[in-house]
């Protein structure tokens, strides 16, 4: 039985993801955003399943139903090419525990089961040794180095690249 549970992203979940928006945790994605910017965050999140654009989860464990991270799947491009992008922050309290490995293992199945094939890529920080042994822990495999935007700020990032999957 998984330890963790994906609930899809709802109205309910803006608590959590203002609970995201620490300096640490933004600190791989331009830096800490307004309460303007996390609500229209949240927007999009709701907004990527309504537009069949991807999906965004609340990360559960049955101790903390509401929530002790985030991961999601979207559509983007990829050197012109459609693609799927992903992403996770895991509550810095939660960590150590093999959590956003698990996570992103469950996002795969979870694009998987929603019928998306395209490659998922993941771009984490040359320097987050944490986000790139996540990477390497739920099956992606290194391309290489990139630039990426993040929010308006060019990152120096590790391009992992992965297939949805129907076992996590």
């Amino acid at each position: 039985m998984a330890r963790l549970t994906l609930i899809p992203w709802s109205p309910g979940d803006l608590d959590l993801l203002r609970r995201a928006n620490t300096p640490e945790l933004m600190d791989q994605l331009g830096g800490v955003e307004s309460d303007e910017q996390v609500r229209i965050r949240h927007g999009r999140y709701l907004a990527l399943a309504r537009d069949g654009a991807g999906q965004q989860f609340r990360v559960a464990t049955e101790e903390h139903p509401e929530g002790i991270g985030i991961v999601g799947y979207w559509h983007h491009e990829h050197d012109g090419s459609p693609a799927l992008e992903t992403g996770w922050s895991i509550q810095a309290e939660h960590r150590g525990h093999g959590y956003a490995p698990e996570a992103a293992r469950l996002a795969l199945a979870a694009a998987a089961a929603a019928g998306e094939t395209l490659p998922v890529h993941a771009y984490p920080r040359i320097d987050n040794a944490a986000s790139n042994a996540v990477c390497r822990k739920a099956g992606f495999t290194l391309l290489g180095e990139a630039e990426f935007d993040a929010n308006g700020h060019t990152l120096h990032v590790n391009d992992w690249v992965a297939l949805p999957t129907a076992s996590p």
